[in-house]
């Protein structure tokens, strides 16, 4: 039906034939190394919530992947995403209070006016990459700020990012897993910088997220712990975001009407947002491992088992939504699966959706008749679903 590491041609320009096959026809789909892909909207819910039949970490599968304590091993194994508690517990605490209503309101203002900077530099040109100018610039702006990285130290991040994350699609070639290493490496042995500089010039822990993580309560994070939750935060906060923002812009190209509904009334990006994010999520997929035998749809799957969840799937099921395919801007209630679900709901959800608001907004307001023009290139991921190139015409009349 779908094998994740033989995809049928043309799966990442368009994977949604393939998606509503697997919804009605292989809700529970068998690959032939043995994982199980999961699709429909419920069986994903049921997951994300039992924490205790399906966990989180994937040690078991990264250390054949990645080589039992390598740099991408040591990563992915550390980071929140794939950690269970205590280690979660600590890390995600942390961060949830740095990410309080306090902060995300004290961030508004600067990220309208990075916005806005962004927008002024793309109005002398007539034809702009979209992901370099814009979506791709934002993330690392706000990511690079909590983190208090200074801005002319900025450069490596995104593609750092970008290899480390990459790193998680189900088939890499030796390139992909070597730049991936090196690239958690690098990124690690420039942190230890600023980690020591941190130490002895602390920020602000309200608005400072390396700070607060300096100054965890209780026991403290080892130095891996660390250094590889700052990844985490950059990874983390960077690639999805850059593709919410993209993917809304790709999707207000192809619908005119809905465009010109948003900058009528602009108040409804509250709602529009969350429908970019069902439409078109960021992140595809979703892992977890079984730890003991469990039942879906009268098929068995053993303990032990590598999930996939097929978010991109589940947020068009149509048990769940109705219309699935059509983009509704004030769609309610609209509980997609963009952030995950569970005790590993995304933490900067609230952050992300800002960015999203203020980046269309902004975008609508400054070039409201953009045009995106021949050449967009989508990322070529199965994991993470965005541009890698997003030209357009800023001023098409």
């Amino acid at each position: 039906m779908v094998d994740l590491k033989a995809l049928p041609e043309g799966f990442h320009e368009n994977p949604y034939p393939h998606y509503a096959q697997l919804l009605e026809e292989a809700p529970v789909c068998l690959q032939p190394d043995g994982s199980v892909l999961l699709s429909r909207y419920d069986d994903l819910d049921l997951v994300y919530r039992d924490a205790t039949r399906f966990i989180s970490d994937k040690k078991a599968v990264f250390a054949p992947k990645f080589g039992d304590g390598s740099p991408l091993f040591e990563h992915h194994t550390t980071s929140l995403v794939f950690n269970d508690p205590p280690l979660h517990s600590r890390i995600r605490k942390v961060m949830v209070g740095a990410m309080n209503p306090r902060a995300l309101k004290h961030m508004e203002p600067g990220l309208i006016a990075l916005v806005e900077g962004l927008l002024d530099e793309m109005a002398g040109q007539d034809q702009v990459d979209l992901i370099e100018s814009f979506a791709g610039a934002i993330p690392i702006e706000v990511i690079g700020n909590l983190l208090g990285i200074p801005h002319e130290e900025r450069g490596p991040l995104r593609d750092w990012s970008l290899a480390i994350l990459g790193a998680l699609e189900p088939v890499l070639t030796e390139a992909e897993l070597e730049l991936g290493h090196a690239s958690v490496r690098e990124f690690k042995e420039y942190l230890k910088g600023v980690v020591a500089d941190r130490r002895a010039n602390p920020g602000d822990p309200e608005v400072d997220v390396l700070t607060r993580l300096l100054q965890t309560e209780g026991e403290a994070l080892t130095e891996v712990e660390l250094l590889q939750n700052c990844i985490f935060i950059l990874n983390a906060g960077h690639e999805t975001t850059t593709n919410l923002i993209s993917n809304a812009l790709g999707l207000l190209d192809k619908d005119r009407s809905a465009r010109a509904a948003l900058i009528e009334n602009p108040k409804l990006l509250t709602t529009a947002v969350d429908e970019f994010l069902r439409m078109e999520s960021p992140n595809q997929f979703g892992n977890r491992l079984t730890t003991e035998e469990v039942e879906f749809h009268g098929v068995t799957i053993p303990a032990g088992t590598d999930l996939h969840l097929c978010i991109g799937a589940a947020n068009r099921d149509p048990r769940r939504f109705d219309d699935p395919g059509v983009m509704k801007l004030d769609r309610r209630p609209n509980k997609h699966l963009a952030f995950g679900g569970g005790g590993h709901t995304c933490v900067g959800l609230t952050l992300a959706r800002m960015e999203g608001r203020i980046a269309v907004e902004g975008m609508l307001h400054h070039f409201p008749n953009y045009e995106l023009t021949e050449g967009a290139k989508m990322g070529g991921r199965v994991r993470f679903r965005g541009f890698a190139y997003q030209p357009a015409l800023l001023n098409k009349g």
